[in-house]
């Protein structure tokens, strides 16, 4: 058995034991141990939310599940543009890119429901269908038809997994090194640095992580790192990405939209056979290697993505 197969489940196993761990308080939250807790990290999402450095606009759309939560900017006339952040990283993570994306689109920022961001979730973890009609429920909200979408990590899991129903408004979309999507983890023991970090949070596992994923962490910038951290730090660990498996070759090939997937050339999620497989089984697929760029493609070449994406969409 591959050490990737052995990895995986063992993973998963550790991130029941911490969630089975948790210590049980009066304050009900899914995501946040304690009431503090989440209010420290809303203070620091609000300072990172100003790297964007454009005008915005900030919503909260109920759900059937919870209170959704949505970063709206760029032009009212704009085609139509989703944003997925990757796993712990809510919608400020696209700072570095929203300017570029923001261009000529109406952007559309989504803090996915069960992860540590403005959104709340008030029923129990979501299972795949649920997690379809949550995002199907925001779009209808929004009016939202032959949008694009760009997505990264468990975003680009979760693009994917919307783009595979038969119905959906979906144009255009990019996936920006697309976690368990096309393969499970490439590099299981290099990415143990995250389960570390999740169960037994300290900034030393901190800073280990981010040199893991990240080829130049030095550009991110020290206001989202403190968020980041405290997602970490604050949040429950939960067995959400038990359901994130790699799609099936039937479910790949159902796909017909145009679609973008970029990986960076240092990634420990996925490597080049993710994009040989994409190559294979989406039908109208473009693939990239990013040079000198890990899982945080989207911070390490800002720029070279920024400008792979506005090509694709444009």
């Amino acid at each position: 058995m591959s050490t990737s197969k052995i990895f995986v489940p063992l993973f998963f196993v550790l991130l029941i034991v911490g969630c089975a761990s948790s210590k049980k308080t009066k304050f009900e939250d899914y995501v946040f141990k304690t009431k503090t807790d989440k209010q420290n990290y809303i203070a620091a999402y609000d300072k990172a939310l100003k790297l964007w450095e454009i005008p915005l606009i900030e919503e909260n759309v109920k759900t059937s599940f919870g209170t959704a939560h949505v970063v709206i900017a760029g032009p009212k006339n704009g085609k139509d543009l989703v944003l997925l952040h990757g796993m712990d990283a809510s919608s400020t993570m696209w700072y570095p890119n929203i300017k570029a994306l923001s261009k000529n689109h109406r952007v559309f920022a989504i803090d996915f429901l069960m992860e540590p961001n403005k959104s709340t979730l008030t029923a129990k973890p979501l299972s795949s269908e649920e997690i379809v009609t949550l995002y199907n429920e925001i779009f209808n909200h929004y009016k939202l038809k032959k949008f694009d979408i760009v997505a990264a990590s468990r975003g680009g899991w979760i693009a994917t997994l919307l783009a595979i129903q038969k119905k959906n408004s979906i144009d255009k979309i990019v996936l920006l090194s697309p976690a368990q999507t096309f393969k499970f983890i490439d590099k299981p023991r290099k990415t143990s640095s995250a389960l570390l970090l999740k169960l037994f949070p300290s900034e030393k596992k901190f800073n280990k992580t981010l040199k893991t994923f990240s080829t130049h962490p030095e550009k991110i910038s020290p206001i989202y790192n403190r968020q980041f951290y405290l997602a970490n730090k604050y949040a429950k660990s939960n067995s959400s990405m038990l359901k994130m498996t790699p799609f099936s070759d039937k479910e790949l090939e159902s796909i017909q939209n145009p679609v973008l997937v970029l990986i960076g050339d240092h990634d420990v999620i996925n490597s080049e056979e993710s994009l040989e497989r994409a190559k294979k089984h989406l039908i109208h697929s473009k693939t990239e290697t990013i040079k000198d760029a890990g899982h945080f493609l989207s911070i390490d070449q800002s720029q070279i993505v920024n400008d792979a994406i506005r090509v694709f969409l444009e």
